[in-house]
């Protein structure tokens, strides 16, 4: 232990050449980066980030059933384009060896991702934005836009995803946030069974309509839980995400060769990934966060899971915009909740704005957002 301490003692911090090298970066389109987890939404592929984000909607999960909906196939949920690419994930440029952090996306859907689609991306850096925080101090928020096409070139979907650089030893040393550590929570037998009957009473809108005309302003979604957050739990999201820096033996190292920064040495002095912060606890409190945590865009995922359970099979979620607002370390309770704040026609289709919020066991807020929906009409 007193070796891992000392090997992540000290970190890079923000520098003002390295900034402005990145600020040249802005409008460029990023030509060379990591392939994506997922080129292809094969049927594998879907279910493995369905089943990620704990989503066994059959619309994404099951061929028999989605045959005889509107898409004749299977579809994937539409944070799978999450797999599709580095960057709308967390994955950065620039300012070496400072931490990233990633913090939110404002996605906007316009086709659906079939089976079999391929997938394609094109993103650029949009902006950089210096600002002060409780976690760490000084903190660049980095703003990337990825483009989404089909193998027809057609336009599937769009985003705004962004980090925030930290000092990881700023974070630790002087961040504010999770000063005041609480003591892991314990589940009961009872609490435990209450969450199983939470997971099992979720309520999947599916092949029944739900029609615009019968929703109304101040109308609240149903709940749906997530977790109580293990590692194991994290491990799944990244089967189906694939995660930014995971990588083994030759290719681990060649990957850190090409990146003197990027590799962390353990507890053993060998050179690892940062993004193990996730099932670490050594590496998770030297960057100042209370443990190992779940990733940003597993839990904006969830947040895409509450809407398309709530607009079934005929809905369309054409927009999502949600940040991180807090950490959720292993052992958190999260309870995602939905309301109705507006309507609105468009073409003569029907939209509905919902108010979206995560919440831990405690009350603490870990995520918000708004959403975008479109819902089928009566009569056509």
């Amino acid at each position: 232990m007193q070796q891992q301490q000392k090997s992540i003692e000290h970190f890079p911090t923000i520098n003002d050449a390295a900034l402005e090298d990145l600020r040249r970066r802005i409008g460029v389109k990023i030509v060379h980066t990591l392939e994506p987890w997922v080129s292809e939404a094969n049927r594998d592929a879907i279910r493995h980030y369905a089943h990620g984000i704990g989503d066994d909607n059959p619309l994404w999960c099951d061929p028999e059933y989605a045959q005889n909906t509107r898409y004749g196939t299977i579809i994937a949920p539409p944070s799978f384009l999450y797999a599709a690419n580095r960057i709308v994930s967390g994955y950065v440029g620039g300012l070496p060896g400072v931490h990233a952090m990633f913090a939110g996306t404002d996605w906007t859907w316009l086709l659906p991702i079939r089976r079999n689609d391929e997938i394609k991306s094109a993103a650029y850096l949009k902006d950089l934005i210096v600002r002060q925080t409780r976690f760490a101090g000084r903190a660049v928020q980095q703003i990337y836009h990825v483009d989404f096409y089909n193998q027809r070139d057609e336009k599937i979907a769009e985003a705004d995803s962004w980090c925030f650089r930290t000092e990881r030893q700023t974070a630790r040393d002087k961040g504010t946030k999770y000063k005041d550590l609480k003591p892991k929570k314990i589940y009961t037998a009872e609490e435990i069974q209450a969450i199983s009957e939470a997971y099992l009473n979720e309520e999947v809108r599916g092949a029944t309509p739900r029609y615009w005309e019968d929703v109304k302003v101040g109308d609240t979604l149903p709940s749906i839980v997530k977790g109580p957050m293990t590692v194991t739990g994290f491990i799944g999201y990244v089967q189906g995400w694939g995660g930014l820096y995971i990588r083994a033996h030759k290719i681990a190292f060649k990957t850190f060769a090409a990146h003197p920064n990027l590799g962390i040495p353990n507890a053993q002095n060998i050179p690892d990934a940062p993004e193990r912060v996730h099932w670490e606890e050594a590496l998770a409190r030297a960057v100042g966060t209370p443990d190992p945590y779940d990733y940003g865009p597993e839990r904006i995922s969830w947040m895409g899971h509450l809407m398309t359970n709530w607009i079934g099979d005929d809905g369309w979620l054409s927009r999502l915009n949600a940040k991180i607002v807090r950490h959720n370390p292993v052992g958190d309770l999260l309870t995602i909740n939905g309301k109705v704040v507006g309507k609105f026609e468009r073409d003569g289709e029907g939209f509905v704005v919902c108010d979206l919020l995560a919440t831990n066991q405690d009350g603490e807020r870990s995520c918000e957002g708004q959403a975008e929906a479109r819902l089928p009409r009566k009569g056509g």
